[in-house]
C-alpha cells in the first residue's frame, strides 16, 4: 500500500505561480510512477504531468512549457511547479502513484483556484 498526501494549494491571480508536494509513504519500492491529475466542475479527471522512477516526464499540452514536475528521491516527494496560471486551471488537484502491477492510488486532493 502506498499513502499520499498532498499540499500546497490556493488562491492565486492569473499569471502567478504555485508548488503543489505529494509525500509518498508506504511500499515506496513499489512505485514505477507518480504524477498530478486535476478535476474541474463537471470535467473528467485529466492527466496533468507525471514521472517515472527513471526520471521520464509526460506532460498535457495544456500546460507545457508552464508546469514543471519533479521529484526528491530522499523525500519520496513528487512537487508540481504551476507558473503563468490561467483561470482555466483551477481544479482539485490529486497525486497519483502507480506501483509495478499497475494498482494506482490517489491524494485526498487539493483545489487550486485561479482568479482576480
Amino acid at each position: 500500500q502506498v499513502q499520499l498526501v498532498e499540499s500546497g494549494g490556493g488562491l492565486v491571480q492569473p499569471g502567478g505561480s504555485l508548488r503543489l508536494s505529494c509525500a509518498a509513504s508506504g511500499s515506496i519500492v513499489s512505485i514505477y510512477a507518480m504524477g498530478w491529475y486535476r478535476q474541474a466542475p463537471g470535467k473528467q479527471r485529466e492527466l496533468v504531468a507525471a514521472i517515472t522512477s527513471g526520471g521520464s516526464t509526460n506532460y498535457a499540452d495544456s500546460v507545457k512549457g508552464r508546469f514543471t514536475i519533479s521529484r526528491d528521491n530522499a523525500k519520496n516527494t513528487v512537487y508540481l511547479q504551476m507558473n503563468s496560471l490561467k483561470p482555466e486551471d483551477t481544479a482539485v488537484y490529486y497525486c497519483n502513484a502507480r506501483d509495478y502491477d499497475d494498482d494506482d492510488y490517489w491524494g485526498q486532493g487539493t483545489q487550486v483556484t485561479v482568479s482576480s
